[in-house]
């Protein structure tokens, strides 16, 4: 007797009648998690910013934004503290958005991927990423301070005292912008990537060289997100108060800042002097809700710009 093996339409129907077909699944926990997840931290912000804004908006007076602070900081304003930080985001911009881009452009354009020299910067950008921001603030003091201005000192100033070897708004601002300096070439890098490849070839066809094709196609379409890391570097560094306690923020100064090798004051430096420093923290509290009021708010002004030119940018670029 003869038996004939299983024919493979006859292994499909068993294996489809052992199949079985369970209904499927809506997703509702997970999503219920994610929901809750984000309504708590929706939530916290909103408590967090209601207490400031009730706590702080009496202080809000002309004479408060205008003056500097009296009587051990119990009374007066923070104008001096709002110049200083101002000043600062600007120089740690100026100093990290072109090194940022740069690096950027260099590692999306001119590096192959698998290259050594672009898994070590990659591995150094990574790296920097993950230091805890009171080591920058030591290094800019051994590195800037330290090595860097006092070279200066001793090689321009000899006879006199510390004149760039000392604690000032310059090294403050390049401290800031290498701790920020992750954000902007990962940030760029990513705006880079969404170019299309068409138009580097078109511009290449048409007989432009690779540097003109940077300059004339890459960087205005990768604007916005240069801007984007722009944005997330003044939020960062506006709210630092660890990297510039050793590289120029100071206690307290009847003076602004007029030379890039004065020290200032700062607004998130100040409020962290009078939550801890002050010896009537009762006294001072309107004063520091106050000022936690205004460094968020020029926070998001600050960063209400950089949206704005952003904005604008992709708006001109669509209608291009």
């Amino acid at each position: 007797m003869t038996i004939s093996a299983p024919t493979k339409t006859e292994n499909a129907t068993v294996t489809a009648s052992k199949l079985v077909f369970k209904p499927k699944s809506r997703g509702y926990f997970p999503k219920g998690l994610c929901l809750l997840a984000s309504l708590l931290i929706i939530i916290i912000l909103a408590v967090v910013l209601v207490n400031i804004a009730i706590g702080g908006a009496g202080m809000i007076t002309w004479d408060f934004l205008s003056s500097p602070p009296e009587n051990g900081m119990e009374s007066g304003g923070i104008f001096p503290a709002i110049f200083g930080t101002v000043a600062l985001v600007i120089l740690m911009t100026v100093a990290v958005i072109p090194v940022g881009v740069f690096t950027a452009i260099y590692l999306q354009e001119y590096t192959r991927p698998d290259a050594w020299l672009t898994r070590l910067i990659r591995l150094a950008v990574n790296n920097l990423a993950a230091v805890p921001s009171i080591v920058f603030g030591l290094f800019g003091l051994g590195f800037f301070i330290g090595f860097i201005g006092g070279g200066i000192d001793s090689i321009f100033y000899t006879s006199e005292g510390p004149v760039w070897g000392q604690p000032a708004i310059i090294w403050a601002s390049l401290t800031l912008a290498i701790l920020t300096l992750p954000v902007v070439i990962v940030s760029t890098e990513e705006a880079l990537r969404t170019i299309p490849r068409e138009l580097k070839e078109a511009s290449y066809a048409l007989g432009a060289t690779r540097l003109q094709t940077i300059w004339r196609v890459i960087l205005p379409q990768a604007m916005p997100g240069v801007l984007t890391g722009a944005i997330l570097a003044i939020s960062r560094g506006a709210g630092e108060v660890a990297p510039i306690m050793f590289t120029g923020a100071a206690y307290y100064l009847p003076y602004l800042p007029s030379a890039l090798n004065d020290q200032f004051m700062e607004l998130g430096y100040h409020i962290y002097v009078m939550a801890t420093q002050s010896p009537d923290v009762e006294a001072t509290k309107p004063i520091l809700y106050g000022t936690v009021l205004v460094l968020l708010m020029l926070t998001f002004a600050l960063n209400f710009v950089a949206i704005l030119i952003r904005s604008r940018l992709r708006l001109r670029r669509t209608n291009a």
